[in-house]
């Protein structure tokens, strides 16, 4: 069983930076992928990013690229998404997630595990 608690959400203006992270309990947080996905008001979810448990490849959605970037602590059971070059368009509630030992998977279906969310509004 894993917890997954998001921070780090908020109110930037565009062009501004955040960085999110969230929280994993448990002791084998390393042997996670973890993808950080998201949801606009009325918009289906979305992935953004992913890391893979075996190597720390990452993934990203084609919208973030070159402006997103994911990473992890595993000392710190903490997952990062660093996120520059904020536009209004990436206003959302951002969710991270787990899946045991698996490739990174772009479908939320495909995770077993979710955080409940942090907002993150960009102000144009």
């Amino acid at each position: 069983q894993v917890q997954l608690v998001e921070s780090g959400g908020g109110l930037v203006q565009a062009g501004g930076s955040l960085r999110l992270s969230c929280a994993a309990s448990g002791r084998t947080f390393s042997s996670y992928s973890m993808g950080w996905f998201r949801q606009a008001p009325g918009k289906e979810r979305e992935f953004v990013a992913g890391i893979r448990w075996s190597d720390s490849s990452t993934y990203y959605a084609d919208s973030v690229q070159g402006r997103f970037t994911i990473s992890r602590d595993s000392a710190k059971n903490t997952v990062y998404l660093q996120m520059n070059s904020l536009k209004s368009e990436d206003t959302a509630v951002y969710y991270c997630a787990a899946k045991y030992r698996s490739p990174v998977y772009a479908t939320g279906a495909q995770y077993d595990y979710w955080g409940q969310g942090t907002q993150v509004t960009v102000s144009s």
